[in-house]
């Protein structure tokens, strides 16, 4: 599994009492179920997001408002995903671990992974670390989530006929075609087709189109994929004729259709996978954001508000590369 789904849930800021305020820690942006969000953590995954974002130039407090909210978001709700992970018992091997980084690293060119890393301020070591704790939560969601989660026949036969429009397909043509400079030169070429002479063997003879190697096919299409003279002249024809000369920006045209496919809807059992897979995914999010929310609800969260208006989404020299 790629991804993990993970679903945003909305957080609700309230301000700490008066009397929990002096006890805070002034390096702590946060705790879950006791477990502490680092300042400097926070510091420097939302120094990053915001720089990607945004590119580097400089940033209101308001500007950074929004990324701090949802960083926010995203590591408190991936606390309480490793946290339930580790109460089911659910771990990663190294294995696992090795063969997603190597997944990742060979989609770089040879050495520049490493680069990749650093320049985002990122080790190797850290990229490992995030790389097991991912997942661990997808393991988790595929357990507790997406295992019990399932499209029935009726839900897929019901998208099918509501939405009947997303399933239909125009009429198309199979035509050939035999490209030219000339006038008289397409003429030549016309008289020889009326004396018998295949098409696709005049067309691997005379035409300039690359399609000449195949005989000049263009294949099956509907109106509006190719240039318009072509549709003009192509849907018109019956199956088996050929166009008079026709000319455009290309040059002079001799079409021949082969084949024509009339506007249909597509059958259930051709498109079943794909409303399947749509449903599923739709099903899946639901299914994760409430799994989510019960996890809050029993989970005990509180935000240093005092340290979360000194963070300011900039990066310093102490932030360096993450270890």
């Amino acid at each position: 599994m790629r991804s993990a789904f993970v679903i945003f849930a909305v957080l609700t800021l309230s301000a700490c009492p008066p009397d929990q305020k002096a006890k805070q820690d002034p390096n702590v942006v946060a705790t879950v179920n006791g477990e502490v969000i680092a300042r400097v953590e926070f510091e420097r995954l939302l120094a990053r997001e915001a720089q990607a974002m945004e590119g580097s130039a400089p940033r209101t407090p308001e500007q950074v408002e929004p990324f701090k909210q949802a960083l926010l978001e995203t590591l408190i709700e991936r606390a309480l995903l490793l946290q339930a992970a580790r109460s089911a018992n659910l771990t990663v091997t190294t294995e696992e671990v090795d063969r997603r980084v190597l997944a990742l690293s060979s989609e770089y060119p040879a050495g520049t992974f490493d680069e990749a890393l650093n320049s985002s301020g990122t080790s190797r070591a850290a990229h490992t670390r995030s790389t097991r704790e991912q997942l661990t939560i997808e393991k988790l969601l595929a357990q507790e989530v997406l295992s019990r989660v399932a499209v029935s026949e009726e839900a897929i036969r019901r998208y099918y006929d509501e939405h009947a429009e997303d399933f239909m397909e125009p009429e198309q043509v199979h035509a050939q075609q035999i490209v030219v400079k000339g006038l008289d030169e397409a003429k030549r070429v016309q008289q020889q087709l009326w004396q018998g002479k295949k098409f696709p063997d005049l067309a691997r003879r005379y035409s300039l189109s690359p399609d000449a190697r195949v005989g000049g096919d263009l294949g099956f299409f509907p109106r509006g994929t190719m240039p318009p003279a072509f549709d003009e002249v192509v849907f018109k024809l019956n199956v088996g004729g050929t166009s008079e000369v026709v000319s455009t920006e290309y040059g002079f045209h001799l079409f021949r259709v082969v084949e024509k496919k009339p506007a249909r809807k597509r059958e259930l059992d051709e498109v079943r996978s794909v409303i399947e897979q749509k449903l599923l995914t739709g099903l899946r999010a639901e299914a994760q954001k409430t799994y989510v929310e019960g996890l809050r609800a029993k989970a005990t969260i509180s935000l240093n508000n005092e340290t979360l208006l000194l963070v300011s989404g900039r990066t310093t020299p102490a932030q360096g590369v993450e270890p």
